[in-house]
């Protein structure tokens, strides 16, 4: 990657908060047809139990930067949707973590869908500027801002608490997982 040209930051930073008020407005065009009424906050911590797996709700909180009654109300109305639930931890039964249930799964690969799908028309609608140094400074921001690459992302979702545990609630999931994987 080249470094930057001195003085084109100020014009970074205004084509920049442009893109955020449009990925803004995307994110809260994903989720508006949705059933569950998720607001874009709790869609936030949907996504942090899909990216990093089971949390307890002071975790989410920290992540999401929001204080701990903030968090811990936002997942009982997640877990009033059907959403989240609360388990134990198998090594210590004092902590109570939350993970998403299958409609919760449900909800974050539909809206990731419609995200996709948007994105791609107005990439397609654009496709002259996407030249490969705008993909280039696009991936070094997402990388400066602390997001890693989306494959990446669902792999943290991906890993089982206990091996040990029976049952699951995912269809279609052997037993002895805690979470939902993305097939």
């Amino acid at each position: 990657m080249h470094p930057p040209v001195p003085g084109s930051e100020t014009g970074a930073v205004e084509a920049l908060m442009a893109a955020s008020r449009a990925f803004v407005g995307l994110a809260a065009r994903s989720l508006a047809d949705l059933d569950a009424e998720v607001t874009l906050p709790q869609f936030r911590a949907l996504v942090v139990l899909a990216a990093q797996g089971p949390q307890r709700a002071a975790d989410i909180s920290a992540e999401l930067q929001v204080a701990p009654s903030t968090g811990t109300r936002m997942c009982d109305r997640l877990i009033r949707k059907g959403l989240v639930r609360r388990t134990r931890s198998s090594s210590d039964r004092r902590v109570v973590l939350l993970r998403l249930t299958p409609a919760g799964l449900a909800l974050v690969q539909e809206v990731i869908r419609r995200r996709r799908t948007e994105l791609s028309r107005i990439v397609a609608a654009t496709s002259a500027y996407w030249q490969p140094a705008v993909t280039e400074a696009l991936t070094a921001f997402a990388a400066a801002a602390g997001e890693v690459p989306e494959q990446e992302w669902w792999l943290g979702f991906a890993a089982p608490e206990s091996p040990a545990e029976a049952g699951t609630d995912c269809p279609g999931q052997p037993p002895g997982r805690d979470a939902c994987t993305v097939q």
